[in-house]
């Protein structure tokens, strides 16, 4: 009986959450996750179902980074499927859901492996007129074909990320016709640095797309990429405003010389072909080559 009351007690004089103004009930529940608010605040109460339903908590939709981890490290975005908590039809339903309820006001969104799918991609571009932000991560489900009609909807397109994705050279000249005002773009395909015993083709294909279609890029990732000395040139020439450059894992870029002067002089923070982490994160500061000694082997 002293336990019941003591819970009573408990429980009548603990913050009553409802009686929060609406701001800032709609501050907290921006702070979750969309899976967290789809699959349980929203169900809490009427009043939490409507400010669910506000388009506005809806102009950035994030759905990557939903995997387990293991020791202290997420998994492989392709054991998705397997996880029974994130599968990829329930995944791929929530996002549905959040696009829908963003009511044309959709300017960011981040989607990670089999989740994203071409009909997806079509409900995407359907739902707004100015998205601004869009990461396509480990999503080899999607064809060429609907990356391609994506970004020809896709004009305000400012940051893309499709690393991991299928990146054809024509796909990113698509990009560089239809979104003229791109300023960030991560297109990486290794984490690691690539030995020089392993057989890789070298290629400036996709350097001279960016360098000839791209001018007002300021942040370019490409982690991996098999660009020489002559790719990284014309990169530099035809992006003049360039000031992030990550060129991990590069293994057929040798800064040297001339090169390397030329990267101090012209690019603020420098990710080197040698630098090696198990992350892509390119949070700053980084290293400033314009006002360090730090030298580049």
């Amino acid at each position: 009986m002293m336990a019941s009351k003591e819970v009573e007690g408990v429980n009548t004089n603990g913050p009553n959450w409802l009686e929060l103004p609406r701001d800032v009930t709609t501050n907290i529940l921006l702070r979750l996750g969309v899976v967290e608010i789809v699959m349980s605040a929203s169900q809490v109460c009427s009043l939490w179902w409507n400010i669910c339903k506000d388009p506005l908590m809806w102009h950035i939709i994030d759905m990557t980074n939903l995997l387990p981890l293991t020791a202290g490290r997420r998994t492989s975005p392709f054991d998705m499927t397997h996880h029974p908590d994130y599968s990829t039809y329930k995944l791929e339903k929530i996002c549905r859901w959040a696009i829908k309820r963003s009511g044309g006001h959709l300017e960011d969104i981040g989607i990670e492996s089999y989740v994203a799918t071409d009909n997806l991609l079509k409900d995407i571009v359907s739902s707004t007129s100015h998205l601004r932000r869009l990461r396509l991560s480990y999503c080899w489900s999607i064809s060429e074909k609907a990356l391609i009609e994506v970004v020809k909807r896709l004009p305000l397109l400012e940051e893309l990320d499709i690393s991991f994705t299928i990146q054809p050279k024509y796909f990113l000249e698509a990009i560089g016709r239809c979104c003229p005002l791109l300023k960030s773009l991560k297109m990486n395909t290794s984490l690691v640095v690539i030995p020089r015993y392993v057989h890789v083709n070298c290629s400036d294909d996709k350097a001279f797309v960016i360098a000839e279609t791209m001018p007002e890029l300021r942040h370019l990732q490409i982690m991996g990429n098999s660009l020489s000395n002559d790719g990284l040139l014309a990169i530099l020439d035809g992006c003049p405003l360039l000031e992030y450059l990550d060129l991990r894992g590069c293994p057929f870029v040798d800064l040297s010389g001339s090169l390397e002067k030329r990267c101090h002089e012209q690019i603020k923070y420098l990710r080197l072909p040698t630098d090696i982490e198990d992350t892509i994160s390119d949070d700053y500061p980084l290293t400033d080559t314009r006002s360090s000694l730090v030298t580049l082997f």
